[in-house]
C-alpha cells in the first residue's frame, strides 16, 4: 500500500496508539492523532512522535470537516467498534483497522498468535522464551504489553513474530493470517464489549479467519466451544488435553505432557519438572509447545526452556514469605474463570482478595470452586456487594469489606496463621481503582513487602 500522504486518523493516544503513529509516520503517511479525552496534553502526545511528521491532535469532538479528510482510521483496542464517531466513519466509507492488522500489512517474517479468555500471557511468553533460544529474530508483541506497530518497524523476512491477542484487537482484523493460530479456552468475558456470548466466540474464532490450509490452529479439546469450531476449520488442527489421552496431539497423564503423533508417544516433560504451578499451567505449556512443534522446533529444543521457565508477573506470581505466610499476586485473574484457576492452584488455607470493575460477570461458579481452601474472601471495589451476595447465596459466609487494597493486606496478614497462603485473585478488572492490572499488581507485591 503506498502510504505517502494518505490522511489516517488513529483513535486513541496510549501505548496503541502512539506505536500506530509512529509506524505510519515512518511511512510519511499524514497522522491525525484523536482522543475524547479534552484534559489530554497535545504537545505531550506530538513530544512521543518522530521529528519533522505530518501529525496533528485532535481532541473532544471529531468533526465532519475532519472525517472528510479520512482515508483509513486505525483504533486502538480500548476504543469499542461501535461508538458512534466511528459508525460515522465506516458510513462515510472509510476504511476501520485495529493495530493489529496495521502491524500485520507492514511487518514482515512469520507470526505465531495466541488468543483465548485466559491462558495468553503465560502461553505467550513461554512461547517466545522458546522460539528466542533456537530463533534469532524473535519480537514478543501484542496484548502482553509491546506494541506490535513499534515493532513492525524493525522486522526482518526472517523474523519470528508471537502476538498474544485480545478479542478487542481480533475485532478490528481483515487479513491478519498467523502461520500458526492458538485459542487457550473461551469463557464468558468482556460481555460490556461485545454483548452477547455468541459474538464474544465469534471475534475470538477471528484469529483463524484468513489462515491458509498449510498453516496450524492449536485448540483446548477439552472445551465444547472449540471442539466445535477445530471440526470445520479447513487448517492443520492441533488439539491439546488435560484430561484425557488423545491419538494425536499433546495431553496430560500420569503428571506427564506426553506427544501422539504417527511416530508414536514421546514424553515431552514431567509436571515436576516445571515452575508454574496448576492445571491450568499445564495446558499452557501444552498450547506453548504444541504451536513451537508446528513450526518446526524440535523436542530437544522445547525441553529446557519448558524448565526453566518461571511464572509470568501477575500471575499466580509468588511474591514472599512472611511470618509463615506465603502471598501470591495472581492480579491477571481479570475474570472469575481466571480467578478459579488462580484458586485451584493453591495448596494451603487461603484468604482471598477480590474484586474490581464490574464486566456484567457471575460469580457463583467461581465461589464454588473454593472447595473449603479459602478461609476468608475479603472484597474490594465496584463489585464487592454483587460478589458478597453470590458468595452467600452460594452458602459462603467468611465474608470482609475492605475499602482499599492496602486496607484488604493488612486484614488479610492480621487474619493469616503460619501455612495460610495469602491470594490476590480479584476475577474482576482493575479500572475505577487503578489504571490496569499490572499497577494492581505491583501495588499489592509492595504493600505485602511492607507488611512487619
Amino acid at each position: 500500500m503506498e502510504w505517502t500522504g494518505k490522511t489516517v486518523l488513529v483513535f486513541g493516544t496510549g501505548i496503541s496508539g502512539i506505536g500506530a503513529a509512529r509506524l505510519l509516520a515512518k511511512l510519511q503517511a499524514d497522522i491525525v492523532l484523536y482522543d475524547g479525552n479534552t484534559e489530554i496534553d497535545a504537545e505531550k502526545v506530538l513530544a512521543k512522535l518522530p521529528e519533522g511528521c505530518h501529525a496533528r491532535v485532535v481532541l473532544g469532538e471529531l468533526s465532519e470537516e475532519v472525517i472528510d479528510t479520512l482515508e483509513l482510521a486505525v483504533l486502538s483496542p480500548g476504543v469499542p467498534c461501535d461508538l458512534p464517531v466511528v459508525n460515522r466513519m465506516r458510513e462515510g466509507g472509510i476504511q476501520i483497522w485495529g493495530e493489529v492488522e496495521l502491524a500485520y500489512r507492514c511487518g514482515k517474517g512469520d507470526v505465531l498468535a495466541i488468543t483465548g479468555t485466559n491462558g495468553k500471557t503465560t502461553t505467550t511468553s513461554l512461547l517466545g522464551e522458546i522460539m528466542r533460544s533456537c530463533r534469532n529474530e524473535v519480537h514478543v508483541v501484542g496484548n502482553i504489553g509491546f506494541s506490535y506497530t513499534e515493532a513492525a518497524m524493525e522486522m526482518t523476512e526472517k523474523a519470528v513474530t508471537v502476538a498474544e491477542i485480545s478479542s478487542f484487537q481480533l475485532e478490528t482484523t481483515e487479513q491478519f493470517a498467523p502461520r500458526v493460530s492458538a485459542i487457550t479456552n473461551i469463557t464468558p468475558d468482556h460481555l460490556n464489549r461485545h454483548h452477547t456470548m455468541a459474538e464474544y466466540i465469534r471475534v475470538k474464532e477471528l484469529i483463524a479467519a484468513h489462515q491458509r490450509p498449510e498453516d496450524t490452529c492449536v485448540l483446548n479439546y477439552e472445551d465444547e466451544v472449540l471442539r466445535e469450531f477445530g471440526a470445520k476449520l479447513p487448517v492443520n488442527v492441533v488439539w491439546f488435553s488435560s484430561s484425557r489421552r488423545l491419538e494425536r496431539g499433546l495431553y496430560l497423564e500420569d503428571e506427564k505432557i506426553k506427544i501422539a503423533s504417527e511416530d508414536g508417544i514421546t514424553e515431552l516433560c514431567s509436571v515436576h519438572e516445571l515452575n508454574i504451578l496448576g492445571l491450568h499451567n499445564y495446558e499452557n505449556v501444552m498450547t506453548a509447545a504444541a504451536m513451537a512443534l508446528a513450526y518446526g522446533v524440535s523436542v530437544e529444543e522445547i525441553r529446557p526452556v519448558l524448565r526453566s521457565f518461571q511464572a509470568v508477573e501477575h500471575r499466580i506470581e509468588y511474591v514472599t514469605e512472611k511470618n509463615g505466610v506465603v502471598y501470591y499476586n495472581d492480579s491477571k485473574g481479570t475474570n472469575p474463570d481466571a480467578a478459579i484457576k488462580g484458586i485451584q492452584a493453591m495448596n494451603r488455607p487461603t484468604l482471598l482478595i477480590g474484586g474490581g470493575y464490574d464486566k456484567n460477570s457471575s460469580y457463583e461458579e467461581w465461589i464454588r470452586a473454593f472447595d473449603g481452601k479459602v478461609k476468608y474472601l475479603v472484597l474490594i471495589g465496584q463489585t464487592r456487594e454483587k460478589i458478597a451476595e453470590a458468595a452467600r447465596s452460594c452458602g459462603f459466609e467468611s465474608i470482609i469489606m475492605a475499602d482499599s487494597l492496602e486496607e484488604a493486606v493488612h486484614v488479610c496478614a492480621a487474619k493469616a496463621v503460619p501455612g495460610d497462603a495469602v491470594l490476590l485473585s480479584p476475577a474482576c478488572a482493575s479500572w475505577g481503582m487503578f489504571p490496569n492490572y499490572e499497577v494492581r499488581g505491583r501495588q499489592f507485591k509492595e504493600l505485602v513487602h511492607q507488611l512487619s
